[in-house]
This record gives structure tokens, sequence and C-alpha cells, in this order.
């Protein structure tokens, strides 16, 4: 295999190649002051992760666990029917997509289900999990037996490797988010999301940044959370941000490609259009995180504010969760696979 290209390096070089996905430089400028507003009111900050009713509020081990967990099935979310889609209701609330994960996870924890724990989850049973995951409707949660081979996986490394702790994994790194990242896609093999591209070997890496990502948010940037290079994380590509970048203009897609989402045409994991759509993601937000700091630069109320791609990313895909009938009309892309 070539040399492994970084994230953002894949980001670069699929943007220059793409063929189907152009990234508008007005769109950017448009979004980048957006957000600058948003984090300027402070109506959005890194704290906003953590505020959500479902995530963890705690900053120890029984957390880092809970995260990693979910992210190891952070992925695929979307069904094929309106009428009968996957949802769990948990305190009298009803989630869908992510949020439902969440919601029963939670739920299994209420009930005495100790499904975060790595010693439980490498042996669970597709008995187990499908109790685990059970749905209101008879929809079930896509891809179940990948997800049960992706915790046995990681459960067996976590228990025989890293004391049934994927703190320890955070531990052994030295408070590098680099380092973890290079640790998680060395070791597990689900979370290792690449590709091939123009001849090029391309990492997007989307669930292996965003277990970090999410550990900094809940442990907002302290302890275990500290991360002293947290800005080499990209952002986490998946099938919801595209959307509010054509929203917000950032993206142009081809008739072709367009004509082939709005007929919900199914896109292999690793085609070039489902590449150029995730990259592209990662470098807009590139774009967009280089014009934040310069917006935050020439405001000297914001030269200290938290801009990363991180929070560049949690904006988009809130905004893609909150803002779901105005963005109705523009279609995702839709792969199925363990890697977002």
């Amino acid at each position: 295999m070539s040399e492994i290209l970084t994230p953002r390096e894949s980001g670069k070089f699929i943007a220059d190649n793409s063929i189907d996905v152009k990234i508008k430089r007005d769109g950017i400028e448009k979004t980048a002051a957006i957000i600058f507003e948003s984090v300027k009111s402070g109506k959005f900050t890194g704290k906003n992760w953590k505020s959500h009713e479902l995530h963890p509020k705690s900053m120890d081990n029984k957390a880092i666990d809970w995260i990693f967990f979910v992210d190891t099935l952070n992925f695929s979310f979307w069904t094929d029917s309106d009428e009968n889609y996957f949802n769990v209701s948990y305190k009298d609330q009803v989630y869908t997509g992510y949020w439902s994960l969440c919601a029963a996870v939670n739920r299994a924890l209420d009930e005495g289900i100790p499904i975060t724990s790595p010693s439980f989850y490498k042996t669970i049973t597709m008995e187990q999990l499908e109790k685990v995951l059970r749905s209101n409707t008879k929809c079930t949660m896509p891809l179940l037996e990948e997800r049960l081979s992706n915790l046995h996986e990681a459960g067996k490394i976590l228990v025989e490797n890293f004391d049934g702790s994927f703190a320890n994994c955070i531990a052994a790194c030295q408070n590098s988010a680099l380092k973890l990242l290079q640790l998680v896609t060395s070791t597990f093999r689900s979370y290792q999301d690449i590709a091939t591209y123009e001849g090029k070997t391309v990492s997007l890496y989307k669930r292996a940044q965003i277990v970090i990502a999410d550990i900094w948010s809940c442990f907002e940037g302290q302890g275990l959370g500290h991360f002293h290079d947290i800005d080499c994380l990209t952002m986490f590509a998946d099938y919801r941000v595209p959307q509010s970048m054509v929203y917000f203009g950032i993206f142009e897609y081809s008739s072709h490609l367009m004509e082939k989402l709005k007929s919900n045409t199914l896109i292999s994991s690793g085609e070039r259009q489902e590449v150029e759509i995730r990259g592209c993601s990662i470098w807009a937000v590139e774009l967009i995180l280089e014009k934040l700091k310069l917006l935050a630069k020439k405001d000297p109320l914001q030269k200290d504010a938290i801009l990363n791609a991180i929070i560049v990313d949690f904006y988009l895909w809130d905004y893609a969760q909150s803002h779901r009938q105005q963005m109705k009309d523009i279609p995702i892309h839709k792969t199925r696979t363990i890697y977002y």
C-alpha cells in the first residue's frame, strides 16, 4: 500500500482533483461569517456538545467508555423508508439517527446492562445487542452484524491490551491527539477509514477523529480530554454535513451527481463520487476555519476564541439536524458503511 495521506492532506488532494463536487469561495466566506457571529454571541461554543441531554456530563472513565462505545457504533443511521424508521423512546422523548443510539445506550445503562463496559461487549450476543438497540418500530438499526463485529473486536482489544478501558489508550498517548489518532487507526480495524483516489491512499478517519473530539468536548479540554495538538484534527466526513454544505452554497454538485442523489441511488464506499463528497467536506471546513481565524484576528474580543475544525463540524452537523425541514429537498448521499 502507498503512503497514507493524512485527512488534511487527503482533503486538499481530493478537492484539487474533484470532478463532481466543487467548493465555492463565496459560500465559504458567507458560512464563516455566520459561524463567527454565532460563536461571538455565545450561541455556539465548544460546550454545545456537552449540553445535549443525552451526552455524558461527568469527566471520568465512565464517560470515556460511553463515548468510545457510542463512536464504535456511530455510523449509517439513514433508512430507506420515511414511514418505518428506527427510533428510540427515552424519558418521554423520541429520538432518531445518532441520537437514537445515544438514547438506547442510556436506556440500557438505566436498566442495569453494563453495555459500555468492554468486558461485557467483547462477548455480547446478537440477542443482547438487539435488546439494547430495540426500536419503537419494526425497523432495526442498519448493519447489526457489522455493529456486533465492531464491538467484539474493540472489546477484546481493550480487555487484552488496555486493561479494559479506552481511558488507558488516551493515557498512553501523552496528551497528543495525533498519537491517539494513530493508535486508534492502527489498532482497531473498524476505525481504518481509508480509500484510494487518483492513485493515492487517502484517509478520512471520521469515527477515529470524532471519538477524540467528543472526549475533548466532554472533558472541556481538561484532564484526559486535554490534547496539546487538538488542532491536528479535521472535520468528521459523513453524509449529513455535506447537506449543510449544499444549503450554505459551499458545495456545487455536478448535474450527474445531483440526479444520482435525488434518485436515491446507492453509492459504494470508496467510489469516486463518495470520496469526493467526503474529501471536499474536509477541505471546505479547513477553508472556513482559515476565514474564521482571520475574522477573529480583526476582533479584539475574539482573539482568544477557540476555533478549530471540531467547532465548525459541530456547527454544520447541528444545523443540518435542526433545519431538516428547510433541507428536505437537498439529498444526502447514501452509502452503507461502518465508517460513517
